[in-house]
């Protein structure tokens, strides 16, 4: 199911004999959901840790952080529409299990390669749970209250990884084992989460297409591909940024601010996801095109204050420049769906979504394996610098495209109004009849 559908209603005929009231399943669903990216945050921090007790060179850390990215968009690309073949608990109990197992791994880790092959498997396991939980929490919301759904499954995003990296980077500042007391939480709470999946009630019933769904299928429109084109180069842009404060911000604050802190390492990684999750929010209703040029401006002076607090060795103006880049991914992100999505009909909006989703994820991994490259050969700093310069150039190929776009909107909207009286000016582009959804790709990504 999309988040642009009604949610189904639906009594399934094999039911458990002991179900959850729905309030009580939509809140262990939410923090089981949060639970998900409290711990992919929570590798922020700790691969600094490990890359100091294991001695492997940055090119393994950055690769350890980025492979997350590749197993979430391949479980993405594949299974995000299963759940609405199959039901939603088989789907998250398959994924909770592989989140299990990704937490042991962790756990029990004695090199480098477990973290990086737990990454693949959190990676598959949080991509293909995300896509039936944001369904989920929307169906277990109150019938009239489901926008409440859409806003657990965005601050269960971004706030997850924020406070996920936080509180991991507080463990490493206050205790000796602080590996052990992560993902021993972090297992009980996802044994909890099935639990609570198992009690919860089922929304929808099993039909047919199972398999056809598991096929990848990405797809622009004709008339959304100027504006997919125009949003492009920044969603690169910000989520560079994203994985530039995931994947290197943390080993700068020992390698080059020369601070042993695990509490500024996890602030590091907590800074950008925390202020784009509050931001998110608050520029949901904000007019699209605004909001995107707000946000492109807030992810050029983001850069600039990170490359300023590398070349100074300032550490106060490189977390500033994270939070000013933050409120760029926010604001542009949000924007960029708004502005995109109006331009399909609703049965080529998922074949969108995968796209962005692709540019995404692509962009927050690949990119920063490159950069762990550099960094052994170069130095983390001029490498930070280049990489942000790098966002730099995307933002203002964006911004330069969305100048252009608005311009022909406005000149567009005159020549209708002109020719029709009974115009109310509103480009298409500029709807708001489709609710907010929150950064992460919905169900029914076909």
């Amino acid at each position: 199911m999309s988040p642009f559908q009604a949610p189904i209603e639906a009594t399934p005929s094999h039911l458990p004999r002991h179900i959850l009231p729905a309030g009580l399943a939509l809140t262990g669903c939410a923090i089981t959901f949060t639970s998900l990216y409290l711990a992919a945050g929570a590798l922020t921090p700790l691969l600094v840790l490990y890359k100091e007790q294991w001695n492997f060179p940055a090119a393994l850390l950055t690769l350890a952080f980025a492979v997350y990215a590749i197993g979430f968009l391949a479980a993405i690309l594949t299974l995000g529409s299963l759940s609405d073949h199959v039901g939603r608990r088989p789907v998250l109990v398959g994924a909770l299990i592989l989140q299990l197992v990704s937490n042991v791994m962790f756990l029990l880790a004695p090199d480098i390669g477990w973290v990086v092959t737990g990454r693949i498997v959190q990676g598959v396991a949080t991509g293909a749970a995300t896509t039936a939980f944001t369904a989920a929490l929307i169906e277990l919301a109150p019938p009239n209250r489901k926008r409440l759904g859409t806003i657990l499954g965005s601050v269960g995003l971004t706030g997850g990884l924020g406070l996920g990296s936080l509180l991991a980077g507080l463990a490493i500042q206050l205790t000796t084992t602080a590996n052990s007391i992560i993902f021993i939480a972090l297992a009980i709470i996802t044994i909890l989460g099935i639990v609570v999946i198992v009690l919860s009630p089922e929304s929808v019933s099993r039909t047919p297409g199972a398999l056809r769904s598991l096929i990848p299928s990405v797809a622009i429109p004709f008339a959304a591909r100027r504006e997919f084109a125009a949003a492009a180069p920044v969603i690169a842009s910000i989520w560079m940024l994203a994985g530039l404060s995931g994947g290197l911000a943390p080993s700068m604050v020992r390698s080059v601010f020369h601070l042993d802190s695990g509490l500024f390492n996890g602030l590091s990684g907590f800074v950008s996801p925390a202020t784009s999750a509050v931001i998110g929010l608050v520029f949901a209703r904000l007019d699209p095109r605004r909001a995107m040029t707000l946000g492109i401006y807030a992810s050029l002076i983001g850069a600039i204050g990170i490359i300023d607090g590398a070349l100074t060795g300032s550490l106060a103006i490189m977390i500033s420049g994270q939070a000013i880049a933050g409120v760029g991914f926010g604001a542009s992100f949000t924007a960029s769906l708004r502005l995109i999505l109006p331009l399909a009909v609703e049965h080529q909006r998922a074949g969108v979504v995968a796209a962005i989703y692709v540019v995404s994820y692509i962009a927050f991994g690949v990119p920063i394996i490159i950069a762990g490259e550099l960094a052994d050969a170069h130095g983390l700093a001029p490498t930070v610098v280049w990489y942000s310069a790098g966002t730099i150039l995307l933002a203002l190929i964006s911004l330069g495209a969305q100048q252009l776009l608005g311009r022909n909107t406005r000149n567009a909207i005159g020549s209708a109004a002109s020719s029709d009286p009974r115009s109310d000016g509103a480009s298409m582009a500029e709807r708001d009849d489709i609710q907010p959804v929150p950064a992460t790709p919905p169900t029914g990504i076909r």
